[in-house]
């Protein structure tokens, strides 16, 4: 095999090895076939709705539009803006009661 001197060699890697799920994705497909994550997020979207916190989003959204101007704004803009301020802006109360849903989650699901 001819050495490239722009790149590093591939590593040998045998045909028929299958690459073991780390645990992060276990506990994903766990969560997914089981339903469990549809109900967190719908209880998420629920808890942000009771607290106000949608609305504020909307309201940064609007703002952030308007000073830019609503045909020099792009959704990857937004993206980029907003999502930092509305994960910090999460109540703590919300993260610790989803944090409490999925560790009981693991436990029954002996994870």
């Amino acid at each position: 095999m001819r050495k490239s001197v722009n790149r590093q060699p591939l590593p040998e890697v045998e045909e028929n090895q299958v690459k073991e799920p780390s645990f992060q994705e276990l506990i994903n497909i766990e969560l997914i076939e089981s339903g469990e994550k549809e109900r967190l997020m719908e209880m998420l979207r629920e808890r942000l709705i009771e607290c106000g916190w949608k609305d504020e989003m909307k309201a940064l959204c609007r703002s952030f539009i308007t000073k830019k101007g609503r045909n020099n704004v792009t959704v990857d803009d937004l993206v980029h803006v907003i999502t930092p301020k509305g994960r910090a802006s999460i109540p703590d109360s919300i993260k610790a009661e989803l944090l409490q849903r999925i560790r009981t989650f693991l436990m029954s699901a002996a994870l």
